[in-house]
């Protein structure tokens, strides 16, 4: 059963983290191109970092601790899993406190929702706003016909 520690505790940080998503609607999940390209860098950045630190022998992975899968370099799977895992618990983490804190303010190159369309609800219920109701109705009020200049009214 020791085998099975690093993965046990990759686990616990994505189901102490996931949670997020439904609860709080943090969509980061819905954003998924963007999250893939963090993972790609996160992966590319620190798998290269871990592969050459294992080679040169500056560290190593208990192998007791490990389902024995090993990848480029020695690199145990659940290696690769936590370059997934903890990056995807960090940002469910930061846009969970966006959304608690309400921080309306997009974060990065992120393009604000327009106003009142953030569900289905929200349409509907976005023609019942008073505001609505009221630009709709000046812009369908006309103004009394005005005789043009240059022009005489018959008589």
């Amino acid at each position: 059963m020791r085998h099975l520690t690093y993965l046990a505790v990759l686990a616990g940080c994505l189901l102490g983290a996931l949670w997020v998503e439904p609860v709080l609607h943090v969509h980061v999940v819905r954003r998924w191109r963007r999250l893939a390209i963090t993972l790609v860098v996160v992966v590319v950045i620190f798998g290269g970092w871990d592969v050459a630190a294992v080679t040169a022998g500056h560290w190593r992975y208990d192998p007791a601790q490990t389902l024995g899968v090993r990848l480029l370099a020695g690199l145990p799977i659940e290696e690769l899993l936590f370059f997934l895992v903890v990056p995807v618990a960090a940002i469910l983490g930061f846009e969970a406190v966006r959304a608690v804190r309400g921080s309306a303010a997009p974060g990065g190159d992120e393009v604000p929702d327009p106003p009142f369309v953030d569900s289905a609800r929200d349409e509907v219920d976005a023609d019942r706003r008073p505001d609505r109701r009221e630009a709709e109705k000046s812009r369908t009020r006309r103004k009394p016909e005005e005789p043009r200049s240059g022009r005489r009214a018959l008589s």
